[in-house]
């Protein structure tokens, strides 16, 4: 069992009982949706986030990003970080049948994966590091053309990260799991 220091959110119960088994940490469920309507967990996860920081863990999802984004958007202090499952198709053992989209869930992903997914986004980086920029993504065809959605998705599946990003997320992942010259070296290699 690894010891962190950061709260890890996750979507729902049988998530947190998964990753109870792999991490020491504090893990608090959105209870999905129901993150909009509970004040009270918006707040809980706002002092997480501003003690030790967070890691965000969803589903590769729609409903998983939506609710990322969300998360995100309102923790203005603090430090929010980004684990990604990749899109495996399959179903959960307990479930009858797939997700909407076809995709294993958290509770579903080999222990492993998610090991190197935490891992992957708790690297800390140099504050003075170069960045990956909007205008590095549009030079390198990842954005601003009608073969970007393409470059993006061939990229994200060599990453083993979800296919559902737009430019300005995939940007947010880049910037948090590898360094610009990380990033430059994938770029050439794809070409």
């Amino acid at each position: 069992m690894q010891k962190i220091k950061e709260a890890i959110i996750v979507e729902g119960t049988y998530d947190k009982i998964k990753l109870s088994q792999l991490f020491d940490t504090a893990i608090v469920t959105t209870d999905g949706f129901g993150i909009y309507k509970n004040i009270a967990k918006v707040n809980l996860i706002k002092k997480l986030a501003e003690k030790d920081g967070i890691i965000i863990l969803t589903d590769s999802d729609s409903a998983g990003f939506q609710i990322r984004n969300y998360i995100k958007n309102f923790v203005k202090k603090g430090i929010v970080k980004h684990a990604y499952i990749p899109d495996i198709e399959g179903k959960e053992k307990r479930k009858t049948k797939p997700s909407k989209e076809g995709f294993l869930g958290v509770e579903g992903i080999n222990d492993a994966i998610i090991l190197e997914a935490v891992e992957k986004c708790s690297v800390q980086r140099c504050d003075d590091a170069k960045k990956i920029t909007k205008a590095d993504l549009f030079k390198d065809g990842l954005s601003g053309n009608e073969e970007s959605k393409k470059m993006r998705m061939y990229l994200t599946k060599n990453l083993e990260l979800p296919k559902r990003m737009s430019a300005n997320m995939l940007l947010d992942v880049l910037n948090s799991l590898y360094t610009y010259d990380e990033y430059k070296e994938i770029i050439s290699k794809m070409r």
